[in-house]
């Protein structure tokens, strides 16, 4: 017969209250049990000396018969300082997982393009705006090379153009109607 140190749940709805129990590994979780060793109350305050009250004498003495604690119960005979559990250790427990990485890449890349395109704009008029002024007989040449310029945009838009206007709709949330 296997034997285990575990917890018994009772309270009511979203109320939880336990008892640590000893019992039959193959008996239910709220089921028969051979002696109640102590209490767990998890609304209680980390702190409160309430929260966990155990029987030191009989855990140890079911520990020595053989007696397998739970995770849970186990946590709480090392504070007691029954039994030395040894700390388990997850280093890939922080790390996102394959999509979150992906999704954060595909970000970094229309916002370098995007920073990009911003910095040849900022360029572009830059140099616009060093360029001398146009004397009265080249203005209507000047007119004419703009209207052209104008009109091969509004046609055809560049692939740099089409990924600034992507990165910049999916920034800005839709408009409620």
């Amino acid at each position: 017969m296997a034997i285990s140190l575990r917890l018994s749940r009772g309270g009511s709805k979203k109320r939880p209250y336990y008892r640590i129990v000893v019992a039959d590994a193959r008996s239910p979780r709220d089921g028969k049990f051979i002696e109640k060793i102590g209490t767990y109350n998890p609304l209680l305050a980390k702190d409160d000396a309430k929260r966990v009250v155990l029987d030191g004498e009989r855990a140890s003495y079911w520990l020595g018969v053989g007696a397998q604690p739970t995770d849970r119960v186990a946590r709480f005979l090392d504070a007691a300082g029954l039994k030395e559990r040894a700390a388990k250790n997850n280093p890939n427990k922080g790390k996102p997982g394959e999509k979150a990485v992906e999704r954060a890449e595909e970000r970094a890349e229309k916002l370098k393009a995007a920073e990009e395109a911003a910095a040849e704009a900022k360029a572009a008029a830059a140099a616009a705006a060093a360029a001398p002024a146009p004397a009265e007989d080249t203005q209507a040449e000047a007119e004419a090379v703009i209207a052209a310029e104008v009109e091969a945009a509004t046609e055809e838009p560049t692939a740099e153009a089409e990924q600034v206007a992507e990165a910049t709709a999916e920034e800005t949330p839709p408009a409620e109607a």
